[in-house]
Formats: structure tokens, sequence, C-alpha cells
């Protein structure tokens, strides 16, 4: 039977104080956690009554972590990363072709050669059990940092992690953002002007998606008119299917066109400035090093080779402006 006090210490308090110490903002914390405000400040007190001292202050309307706070938080990571490295030593032990492997992958991303690797994995080694959850980035993190995946499947660079000490990358490949359109006066240019995209009217991921706030940050810089969004869609099909049939604006990547060709009756042309980033593994330390887990990206790496997809993606990175609608 569990005791009070070990309710209080338990893996989901913990998280909680976790991701409020991380945003500072009872309100942002709660929303991301998925519960209510009350529910949260009523978690964190119980958390101060057992440690019996107060672990957050507030100046104003903001939040600071108190002395206390600095050293439950300094704890908690600990905590984590103890349990972290035994779950790592433990599963150091097993086999490459036997288990599970949990990997987390970002919704906005093109999933198809993923699924299309799965399968084939699966036919070569029936013993690994392989789960695919579509998750957003602030979940990621937090399954990452919990030990509940073993690979995440993300864009980087990211700014909105802090701490980067327990993690480490594996690039797939660099994605290039591509300006699709139905504008016959952009037809033959392989690169068009950030000034030349915002003629029109667009439709894009959510505000709160990675690759919207990519593409603000670059219009930002290069001190031009953010896009107008008409429609926001989670999932490039349903971007693509929303310009396809209302010719409105929108910005895809290369991975997305490689793997639906239904999207070359719209014209296709690289930002001026070009806009790239980074398809990754993100994992934990060493989380690599674990059998299943290095067999797995071995086999990742392996399986791009043989289908020449990263031949594909070059193609189309080449061909803009000389294709569709011929």
């Amino acid at each position: 039977m569990k005791t009070k006090q070990e309710n209080i210490f338990s893996s989901k308090t913990l998280t909680y104080f976790l991701q409020l110490a991380d945003i500072m903002n009872y309100t942002q914390a709660a929303q991301i956690l998925g519960i209510t405000q009350p529910a949260l400040t009523q978690q964190i007190k119980k958390l101060e009554r057992t440690v019996g001292a107060p672990l957050f202050y507030s100046v104003g309307k903001k939040l600071h972590l108190s002395d206390a706070g600095y050293t439950m938080l300094d704890a908690t990571h600990q905590i984590y990363e103890t349990l972290n490295k035994a779950t790592n030593e433990i599963q150091q032990s097993t086999s490459a072709t036997q288990g599970e492997i949990t990997i987390g992958i970002l919704a906005s991303i093109e999933d198809e050669v993923f699924d299309d690797f799965v399968i084939e994995y699966y036919k070569n080694n029936p013993d690994i059990i392989v789960s695919f959850h579509l998750l957003t980035r602030k979940e990621i993190w937090s399954e990452l940092e919990n030990n509940k995946i073993d690979l995440a499947i993300m864009y980087l660079p990211d700014e909105s992690i802090k701490n980067w000490k327990p993690y480490e990358s594996k690039k797939i490949f660099t994605e290039d953002l591509l300006f699709l359109h139905h504008n016959e006066k952009l037809a033959s240019k392989k690169k068009v002007k950030l000034q030349e995209t915002i003629d029109n009217v667009w439709v894009t991921y959510p505000s709160d998606y990675y690759l919207d706030r990519t593409i603000k940050t670059i219009y930002q810089s290069q001190l031009v008119n953010l896009p107008k969004s008409v429609a926001r869609f989670t999932s490039p099909s349903q971007i693509l299917k929303f310009a396809r049939a209302t010719h409105a604006y929108t910005a895809l990547p290369t991975s997305f066109l490689a793997a639906h060709p239904e999207g070359k009756d719209l014209w296709t042309s690289h930002f001026e400035p070009e806009i790239k980033f980074d398809l990754s593994f993100v994992f934990r330390k060493d989380k690599d090093e674990i059998p299943r887990n290095e067999h797995f990206l071995n086999a990742f790496d392996q399986f791009l080779d043989e289908k020449d997809y990263m031949t594909r993606l070059k193609e189309i990175n080449e061909n803009q402006g000389d294709n569709n609608n011929d």
C-alpha cells in the first residue's frame, strides 16, 4: 500500500513540478500538461507542504524558483538521470533483434518513408516491436525527458529546448522548404524572392508549428511582410490539397514532395534566401548504443541507400523552375 508521501513524490507530481519550473507560468504549464490550473496549483502546494518550504515565489506577475525550488529541481533531475541510467544499463543487455522500440515523430513530418521502412524492418526482424506515436514538439521533449520514447524524429535546430546536455541527435537529411504556387509569372524561376510570395493568400501549418515559426522568422529577418494565411492544417497532405483546390500559396518540405508526386501540378521554387533545416533523430545520450536502437538506426541508413531516397531528394531540389504544368 502506497503511503501519502510516496504519492506526493510520484512521477506525475515531479513531472508537474518540472513543467512549471521550465515554463514559469501556471496557466501555460497546465495547458501543456492537459490539466486545469487549479489542479496544477493544488499539486504544487501539496509538494511544498511535503518538503516544508515554498518552491516558487512571485514578483508582480512573474514567477521565480525559491532556493528550495532550485534544490528540488536539481534533485528531480538527478532522480530522472539515475532512473534513465538504470533503464539504459538494463536495455544494454538485451538483444539487438528482440524487444520494443518506441518512437515519437513530429505530427507535421511526412512519414511515408518511415512507414515503408518499418514494414521492411519488421519482415527482417519479426521479434522487434516498433511503436510510432505522432506527437507535438512539447510532447516529444516531455516523453524524452521521462524516458517514455527511445527515439524522436523531428526538425532541428530547436531553440525551444534550453538544455541539450542530456540529448544527442543524428541527422537524417537536410530539408529544403519549397514554395508551391500557380503563378505563371514565377513558373520559370528556380528561386523566388520573399517579396514575390506575398501577393496572394497562403495555406500554412498552425501558428505554433515549427515550420510556420521558421517561415515567420525568415520573413521578419528580411524585413518582409508575413504571408497572409487563410487556412491552417496540421498535415502537409491537407495543406497540399487546399493549395491545389484554391490556388493559395504554400511551402512544404522536399521530402513530402518526393513522396507525393500529385503535388507536381503546382510550380515549385526555392526561396531566396533558401530556407533549410535538418530532419533528425533525437535521443537521450547513449540511447543509440542500446543494441536494438543501434540496429534500428543502422538499418534505416541502409534502407535510405538501397531505395536511393537521397538521390530523389537531390533531383527535386535541382529541378525547381523546370517542372510542372509543362
